[in-house]
């Protein structure tokens, strides 16, 4: 039995549910015959096992298993004769007074709101768009022949050259040895033997790189450098040091032709360079039009935290929190942190948590409004694009249709989609070009 829905806030609500302790002797009672029949003990044979002794070992478990039983069903049923959609768990504790022969409970809990949805048509929203032009298959050409570069020692006669006079200087690799002082005291982690780094990449201070640039092998050199304010090494951030280096060993970078072994080293079995710089030219444009749509899909979500009036209930922003917490530690984890100790305090995601539930109750109102579920053929199309860019697509297919989970991320994302384009297909859209490095130096997630 359960009482009238008491009105606790705008979402909070609490049910008192009671039953007859007598439902529960019969149920324990009934279920302890049935454990009796396998139980087990010294001196017994299997089912032989004496009730009370039965009693004694399951006795409290079953009670429990029961008395859970029971209230969850029952507030279930009092939850669905009200016609209540329960956001989350339900807090149910014991009621101290119930009545004779009656055990009580209070079951305390939020519902889902009332989203309502402003008027799309008044809504403003700018999008991106942005060109995959020469330049920019030029520069990954660059990227692509840095990331093959080898090094050859300076000054020596070689097969690509002797790479100009040897004297340290902008992407050049240098090997040093270092030791730095404070007030004449040398700190720890301020000293090292062979230490490598390519000169212009800012792997180093600004002043370290400075002084070893002009250097030739065996030169060594004294000199003044500040550690910044926000330098990662405490014990020396906004101090000053005085460093001496010596060089041990310059090379200089020699970057790979582009040639056909250029090409097929990038995949093009045929060395074609026109077809290399198509296939450049295709994944750029995948790159693009992903970020692109992503960043959006990003400015249709905002438009919609705008226009939308909803009370996000504190249940289910606690369980995302919780969820978000644990995933940042599998993923720290998975990239080898040791994180087993380290508190991941769901607090920290409450704000990005509550953005997510917020979202997630506004998109699921305007896809029951307006029918914009995702349909068979969308989720297959979806997955045939992803399996554009992998060697065996059909095993791509595979991988999604055979897990239903996998299978519903594809759903989402193609329900997310079918939102963006309805609200922009209402809102006062206006377009505005980005340059490809800003968009792709841009990470936006809805």
């Amino acid at each position: 039995m359960a009482t009238a829905v008491e009105t606790l806030g705008k979402l909070e609500r609490r049910i008192t549910i009671s039953f007859p302790l007598t439902d529960v002797r019969t149920e324990v009672e009934k279920r302890l015959k049935v454990q009796a029949r396998t139980a087990k003990a010294p001196g017994f044979r299997p089912g032989k096992v004496p009730l009370k002794m039965v009693a004694a070992q399951y006795g409290y478990q079953i009670e429990s298993e029961v008395l859970n039983d029971k209230v969850g069903r029952a507030f279930n049923d009092a939850a669905n004769e009200n016609n209540l959609r329960v956001a989350g768990f339900p807090n149910i504790v014991p009621k101290e007074e119930a009545a004779e022969g009656q055990l009580a409970f209070d079951a305390t809990f939020e519902v889902y709101p009332e989203v309502t949805i402003g008027d799309l048509a008044a809504v403003e929203i700018e999008t991106v768009q942005a060109e995959v032009s020469e330049a920019e298959i030029d520069k990954t050409i660059d990227i692509l022949r840095k990331q093959r570069v080898h090094f050859h020692t300076k000054g020596e006669a070689g097969e690509h050259g002797d790479g100009g006079e040897p004297v340290a200087a902008n992407g050049d690799r240098v090997t040093v040895d270092f030791v730095g002082s404070i007030d004449d005291v040398e700190f720890p982690g301020g000293k090292a033997d062979g230490y490598a780094f390519v000169l212009g990449e800012g792997r180093m201070l600004p002043e370290f790189e400075a002084a070893t640039l002009g250097l030739k092998v065996g030169e060594s050199k004294t000199f003044p450098l500040s550690f910044p304010e926000d330098y990662h090494g405490k014990d020396v951030a906004g101090k000053s040091a005085s460093f001496t280096i010596t060089l041990q060993k310059l090379e200089w970078a020699h970057l790979p032709e582009v040639d056909a072994e250029f090409a097929k080293s990038l995949g093009v079995a045929d060395g074609d360079l026109a077809k290399m710089r198509e296939d450049i030219k295709v994944n750029l444009q995948r790159e693009v039009a992903g970020r692109v749509k992503a960043r959006n899909k990003e400015a249709v979500m905002d438009a919609l935290v705008k226009v939308a009036e909803l009370d996000v209930p504190k249940t289910l922003i606690t369980l995302d929190s919780d969820r978000l917490a644990e995933m940042t530690r599998q993923d720290m984890a998975q990239r080898g942190m040791n994180v087993k100790d380290v508190p991941f305090p769901p607090e920290l995601f409450a704000e990005k948590a509550e953005r997510r539930v917020r979202l997630g109750l506004i998109l699921s109102q305007l896809v029951g409004d307006n029918n914009l579920q995702a349909t068979p053929e969308q989720v297959k199309a979806q997955i045939e694009d992803f399996a554009q860019s992998y060697e065996d697509p059909r095993e791509v297919l595979k991988y999604y249709y055979s897990d239903r989970r996998r299978l519903g991320e594809i759903e989402a994302l193609v329900l997310e989609e079918n939102v963006v384009t309805y609200v922009l297909g209402l809102s006062k859209v206006t377009s505005k070009a980005v340059a490809f490095d800003e968009l792709m130096g841009s990470n936006a997630q809805a």
